[in-house]
């Protein structure tokens, strides 16, 4: 019996067919050893999954959008479990007259509490996959090498940053954000001990705040990661000529770096692991 955001469901000691909904529910279990039949499409590409997924999840069947999938597609599948990020009750009631379906409530746990250890809801969820899967071996080993590439990665970075900040900022839908260090990147920098800016130095409900392009210079650090999504690239673009750009910190120092938006805001092990990659990428073998 698994509990899950929707009440508690009986599902396979070893599920065999299994289809994901939601963005960090393919890559979870894919790191958990498990192949999914079919999963929701990436979001921001509406008919295919996110690029550092893509060689791992050949054969996996697109079932659609993770809040309105297709029914009909997931009959023609014939899944043993149906795991969500998202209790989308809308569909849930569907979704269990097909297969076993283990919602979570990634969102409603999201309202942060100041005085917990800043570890991140992907991480949770990360359990509750390997428990609905019943990975339990997989998700330790996974767990093992998750702080050995972290601990290596400190080792790696040694003294160089530990007077430096690092900002993170995400150009989408007319805004501009940042994830702070509740959120699934702030909470990796954290892991490793990198210092945010004053103003990312913070936790938030959502794991994000915002700026304006006025105030954009309080986003600035000794280096900054920037990611897109929908329509970021060209917001970047305006910021870009807008004078303040070029008085930022990280401009006049070309410590700006562009990242994959799909592995910085994914929320899952894998994605985790390719955070990491770009961290030894740009803050060990750049500098």
């Amino acid at each position: 019996m698994i509990q899950h955001a929707l009440g508690e469901v009986c599902v396979p000691n070893n599920p065999q067919r299994v289809v994901t909904l939601g963005r960090p529910s393919l890559g979870n279990a894919l790191a958990l050893g498990v192949k999914p039949i079919g999963s929701s499409f990436d979001l921001e590409r509406r008919d295919e999954f996110s690029p550092y997924l893509k060689d791992k999840a050949k054969g996996v069947e697109p079932v659609g959008d993770q809040n309105q999938p297709s029914l009909e597609k997931l009959l023609l599948l014939k899944p043993g479990l149906i795991i969500s990020w998202q209790p989308i009750e809308t569909v849930y009631p569907k979704l269990s007259e097909i297969a076993p379906t283990t919602p979570y409530d990634w969102h409603g746990k999201d309202d942060w509490d100041s005085n917990k250890e800043l570890k991140g809801i992907w991480r949770d969820y990360f359990n509750f996959m390997a428990e609905a899967l019943n990975q339990e071996k997989a998700k330790q080993q996974a767990w093992e090498h998750y702080y050995q590439r972290i601990e290596e990665l400190k080792s790696a970075l040694g003294d160089r940053y530990q007077d430096k900040t690092i900002s993170l900022v995400n150009f989408c839908c007319g805004e501009i954000f940042s994830d702070v260090k509740n959120s699934f990147p702030g909470s990796i920098l954290n892991d490793i001990g990198l210092k945010r800016p004053e103003a990312q130095n913070t936790t938030a409900p959502l794991g994000f705040i915002t700026f304006s392009e006025e105030t954009f210079d309080k986003a600035d650090g000794d280096i900054l990661f920037v990611y897109n999504s929908y329509d970021g690239e060209s917001h970047l673009q305006r910021l870009k000529n807008n004078p303040l750009w070029s008085k930022l910190k990280a401009v006049q120092q070309n410590r700006v770096y562009f990242v994959d938006v799909s592995v910085w805001r994914n929320s899952d092990m894998i994605a985790a692991n390719a955070v990491i990659d770009d961290l030894y990428k740009y803050l060990v073998s750049s500098s």
